[in-house]
Formats: structure tokens, C-alpha cells, sequence
């Protein structure tokens, strides 16, 4: 009964990805109990507008197939598709998608940004790990509110440390290694050994999204990264003024060089909210756009400049968590939604892989 039912959804197709359920990896659950029928699918969006008729869809095919089958609950979650890679199965096994969020320069609030997207996955149901990637200047310890040590325990015969969880988010930084105010004073390759720590010593178990908050520019550290694992793909961080986006192409090109996919632009610091409702453009207008176009990928968002994502930041408890409903909170949830969806959509593609070039 449960392979005739999988049979029926194969020649269903979830509507954001047109491709069928089966193939996706989106069949969770087929529980029959005498001639009632429970199912849970994965979607990529969880607030589909077309639920019902979805729903009736499946209904429909399953009682007209199967007579015996009288009543079919359609239950949908957040689905998210694997991306495929042997290396990062072994250096992370059970992390789905792995994704840097960058810049080309400093002072843009890349952090900021990385770990109110990362808040916005977890809301909308995805399993979420955030590696401070900074390792001369973490911050996640600060936004997050965090003031312990991780614990180490034994897997598989050797020690692994164990994330810190906040706000349903499994989290790494140098922050929680060293003493406070203390300066991290290394070399590139020592903070390079620092980051392979954090993705093979530390015990991740399943997550649909491990972000990786990169410090500023195109070195030693995005080097690393990029040749250690396969990433799904980055996300670049800008302003619209001019200097920033010129740093922005510069990080776009870096990653393009090492087989990185660019899955989108953020634009910060977009404009200011008059309280009128007037839209104050500070830096400029439409830099982000600019370079989503230049390079034909998403513009996954702007960010306005808000008191309240400053201020809510360094209390330790991301706008995300504790006003998700603000202006900000509804952008940073449609810019989580418009990632998925990128995720999804490049996973699914064939590899245009061209091998990585290794730059010395």
C-alpha cells in the first residue's frame, strides 16, 4: 500500500521546484491504518497560498487509485533538498547545505545580517547551525547572548565539542574559547586550523543549514573554506554605496574563482524609515539591484537602517526573536524564504562544476 501510495506521488510535482515529491526527497511519512491514510510532505514554502487545493490534489489521486483507501490526511512541513557532495558528506555527514555569508568589506553588519538569517530559517522550521567564521573579530557571542564554554564529549571513539544552542540554533566561535577582550593574535594558517576545527571537531549532527558568518575581504580564511568543503553556495552582503559594492564584486569574483555559487545579494543598510513612511536613501539607492542584474542572480533583500536591529543586537536577542513581526523581522523572513527557494532550486540543477582553482 505505502509503495502504491509513493507511486501516486512520483506523478505529483511540488509546486515551487516542478519536480515530483518522490524524486525531491520529500516524502516524510506514509502511515496506513485500515482505510485511512496519513501523509507528510515536505514544500518549500510552508505559507503556500494553494494549500487546499494541494491538498485535494493528493486526496483525489490517492481514493481514485486505491478504492479501498477512504480518508487521506495531507500534512506539509519545511522541505529542504540535500546538497549532494561525497566531501561534505564526509567532513560534516548530516548537514544538508552549507553557506557562506560575506562581504568584500568591513562595516556593512554582515554579522548582524548572518544571524538574524540564520533566526529566520529556524522560524520558518529549518534545522540551523552558525559558525563564526570572524576569528580575529567574533561577534555571535554578543548578538547572541552567550557567556559559556561548549562541552566536549566522545563520538565515535574521539572527543568532538558540542555546539552551544540559543534560540533553537546550534552555534561555534572562537568567542567561546578565549577570555573576553582578549586579541586574537595569528597567523592565517593558525586561524585556518581554527575553522577546520570547528567543521570535523565539533558535533553538528543533522542540519538543514550550516551559515558560516566570513570576516571581511578575500582571504586566507574564504580560501580555506572553499577548498575544505563543496558549499552550497554564499550569500554577499552589501550597501548600496558605491565603495561597497565595489568590495561586493570583488567577494562575488572570489567566489566565483573557487566554484562557489553565488545565490544571492543582501542589501544593507538600504534606507532609512522616515516616520512619515518616507524612505530616506543615506547611501545611496538601488546598489544591490545594480549588482543582482550585472551578474544575474537574486537580490534576496534590503535591509532598512533600524534603531531597533542595533539595539536588539546588543541585548543578545536578534529582532528575529524579539520583534518578528517588526518591518525588519517581516523583511529578514521574506529574505530567509527567497534563500530556501534559491537552495532548492540549485540543488535540484546538474552541476556545472569546472574544478577548483587553487590560488597561491
Amino acid at each position: 500500500m505505502e509503495q502504491k501510495i509513493k507511486e501516486i506521488l512520483s506523478g505529483i510535482n511540488e509546486p515551487f521546484l516542478n519536480k515530483d515529491f518522490v524524486s525531491l526527497g520529500f516524502v516524510y511519512e506514509i502511515a496506513v491504518k485500515g482505510d485511512n491514510v496519513k501523509i507528510r510532505l515536505g514544500i518549500t514554502d510552508t505559507e503556500y497560498n494553494a494549500f487546499p487545493e494541494l491538498k485535494n490534489k493528493i486526496w483525489g489521486k490517492i481514493v481514485e487509485e486505491i478504492p479501498e483507501i477512504k480518508k487521506v490526511d495531507v500534512d506539509f512541513m519545511l522541505g529542504i533538498v540535500n546538497h549532494d557532495n561525497k566531501q561534505k558528506e564526509h567532513v560534516l555527514p548530516g548537514v544538508k547545505n552549507t553557506i557562506a555569508v560575506a562581504s568584500g568589506k568591513g562595516g556593512v553588519g554582515k554579522s548582524t545580517v548572518a544571524v538574524n538569517l540564520a533566526a529566520a530559517l529556524t522560524l520558518e522550521g529549518a534545522k540551523v547551525g552558525l559558525i563564526d567564521a570572524d576569528i580575529y573579530g567574533p561577534s555571535i557571542p554578543m548578538m547572541l547572548g552567550i557567556n559559556e564554554r561548549p562541552k566536549v564529549v566522545k563520538s565515535g571513539g574521539v572527543n568532538k565539542m558540542l555546539p552551544i544552542m540559543q534560540y533553537g540554533i546550534k552555534l561555534m566561535s572562537i568567542g567561546f574559547l578565549v577570555e573576553d577582550n582578549s586579541a586574537i593574535v595569528w597567523r592565517g594558517p593558525m586561524a585556518s586550523s581554527a575553522l577546520k576545527q570547528f567543521m570535523s571537531e565539533v558535533l553538528w549532527e543533522d542540519l538543514d543549514f550550516l551559515l558560516f558568518d566570513m570576516p571581511p575581504g578575500t582571504g586566507d580564511i574564504q580560501l580555506t573554506l572553499s577548498q575544505t568543503i563543496p558549499l552550497t553556495g554564499s550569500v554577499v552582503v552589501t550597501t548600496p554605496q558605491e565603495i561597497s559594492l565595489s568590495d561586493a564584486r570583488k567577494g562575488h569574483n572570489m567566489f566565483e574563482k573557487v566554484n562557489v555559487p553565488n545565490l544571492g545579494f543582501i542589501e544593507n543598510m538600504s534606507y532609512y524609515l522616515q516616520p512619515d513612511g518616507t524612505k530616506e536613501f543615506i547611501f545611496g539607492q538601488g546598489g544591490g539591484k545594480k549588482l543582482a542584474d550585472e551578474f544575474n542572480v537574486k537580490l534576496l533583500g534590503e535591509i532598512p537602517i533600524d534603531t531597533e536591529i542595533r539595539i536588539t543586537g546588543d541585548s543578545g536577542k536578534p529582532i528575529m526573536f524579539s520583534k518578528p513581526d517588526s518591518e525588519s523581522g517581516k523583511i529578514f523572513k521574506a529574505i530567509a524564504k527567497n534563500l530556501i527557494l534559491e537552495v532548492n532550486t540549485k540543488n535540484i540543477q546538474p552541476s556545472k562544476a569546472k574544478g577548483i582553482e587553487i590560488i597561491v
